[in-house]
């Protein structure tokens, strides 16, 4: 009896942000890697979860590319985390050319290009990346992302301090309309 009451408690734990077409609920997806940014634990639950879905999206490769990051993170040893990172490097790249205008897949990949060390060599697609978001914002080509993350892409992008002046102005302009 025990047993299945554990048994039945990791099944609704697996399935917490299912939608009801077996799709990943987004808004409970974004909170868990907001949450996997300071623990490893939420971070591995969540990737073997996404990692486990049998038909994956571009935005779920996107968010499995975002944990592999997180996993690089929390790792202590430098083996690993260059493992991690080129895993994070090959399924965002996968993400973004079969979605090149989704501006939630961009921003996973450039807060990641962004946060990682320069001398790694992982940001590539800093500068094609903010210009396509910018690009996506100005024609209000949101894609996925709702009104909260839109506001939060756009925080970040001024916050980066990797966009021009112009770019700043532009994006300030789109907050205040938002």
């Amino acid at each position: 009896m025990r047993v299945f009451f554990l048994a039945l408690a990791m099944l609704f734990l697996c399935n917490w942000s299912l939608a009801g077409d077996g799709s990943p609920d987004l808004k409970a997806l974004r909170k868990k890697l907001i949450q996997a940014i300071d623990s490893q634990h939420t971070t591995d639950s969540l990737y073997t979860m996404l990692d486990r879905l049998h038909q994956k999206t571009p935005l779920t490769t996107a968010y499995l590319g975002a944990l592999g990051a997180l996993k690089a993170k929390h790792t202590w040893n430098p083996y690993f985390k260059i493992k991690y990172l080129n895993l994070s490097e090959k399924l965002m790249q996968q993400a973004v050319d079969e979605e090149p205008h989704n501006i939630e897949i961009l921003f996973m990949r450039f807060s990641i290009q962004h946060n990682v060390p320069g001398f790694l060599g992982y940001a590539k697609n800093l500068v094609t990346d903010r210009e396509e978001m910018i690009t996506q914002l100005s024609r209000k080509n949101y894609g996925t992302a709702d009104r909260e993350l839109t506001i939060s892409i756009i925080k970040f992008l001024i916050d980066s301090r990797r966009c021009t002046p112009q770019e700043n102005v532009k994006l300030d302009k789109q907050l205040a309309a938002l």
